[in-house]
């Protein structure tokens, strides 16, 4: 998985906004602050972003009693982005291309991502993907493994983002998609109750992953979900969560969709923060 020093001070900063906007006492904040510290020690020798995030967000529950604290933006982004649905439909129907239009507006919804910030323009990334080159284009590839495939596993990511998924999966109009979301909620990751909200279950069958982190750690997964990602042709990756639970970590022949939001990311893919990219996942390791 990918770890480096700069995770940690996202991190921080992520929670103090978090902290900020709840309700909890200065001590509460101080005490899980303190708790926040002695994770990040436990972690930092084998760091993982994904496992952080995790032990974080059940670090926080213990104070708040709450074990979905972002519930409310999640249904404001998905209401958010189901209201421009008919219009981002005409868009890609009226389209030259409706594949290439259809994908674009799927990463373009990467930009709604509560780990990294809720201040976002979801116009000015729709209209700066529709007309960018991408660092990394493996979407011709794409197209035909999609169009070869037998069964295609879809990895969601965050709420909001999802609507644009599904326009993407009803676009390809493959007949047999999975769609998978996490085992509980954790961020503003899609959860099945999420993914039903928005309809993805009239275009895909949606399954749970059965782990509580914001990514695909395979290994952490259930039987069910092992049984589908082995068996699926192809694998659809959202987002970069899900990129660091996966990439170079399996032999599944895994495509990720994304718009690179840190400079660790960057990194890791040899492109540059803001990036749009579709990777076709290697096996070098």
């Amino acid at each position: 998985m990918i770890s480096d020093y700069r995770c940690f001070f996202c991190f921080t900063k992520a929670y103090e906004r978090l902290l900020e906007e709840g309700t909890l006492s200065a001590s509460a904040k101080d005490n899980f602050t303190r708790d926040m510290a002695a994770l990040y020690l436990k972690h930092c020798e084998r760091f993982s972003a994904p496992y952080f995030s995790r032990d974080l967000h059940i670090a926080l529950n213990k104070y708040t009693n709450n074990p979905d604290p972002h519930r409310e933006g999640k249904k404001l982004s998905n209401d958010l982005v189901l209201a421009m649905y008919n219009e981002l439909k005409e868009k890609v129907q009226t389209s030259v291309n409706p594949f290439d239009t259809a994908l674009r507006l799927a990463i373009a919804g990467n930009i709604i991502d509560f780990a990294v910030s809720k201040n976002y323009d979801l116009h000015a990334t729709i209209d700066k993907v529709l007309y960018s080159h991408f660092a990394i284009d493996h979407s011709a590839e794409l197209k035909k493994a999609i169009a070869g495939a037998q069964t295609i596993l879809y990895l969601g990511d965050n709420n909001g983002e999802i609507v644009f998924d599904k326009l993407f999966i009803e676009t390809v109009g493959h007949p047999d998609v999975y769609f998978a979301v996490r085992g509980a909620p954790v961020i503003n990751d899609v959860t099945l109750d999420d993914a039903r909200y928005v309809g993805i279950d009239k275009v895909a069958k949606v399954i749970s992953n059965g782990y509580d982190a914001p990514s695909t750690i395979v290994e952490h997964c259930s039987d069910e979900f092992r049984h589908i990602f082995e068996k699926a042709d192809i694998v659809i990756s959202k987002g970069q969560g899900n990129l660091e639970g996966l990439l170079h970590r399996t032999q599944k022949e895994v495509y990720f969709m994304l718009m690179v939001k840190c400079n660790v990311i960057a990194d890791a893919l040899q492109v540059n923060k803001g990036d749009f990219v579709v990777k076709k996942n290697s096996l070098e390791r």
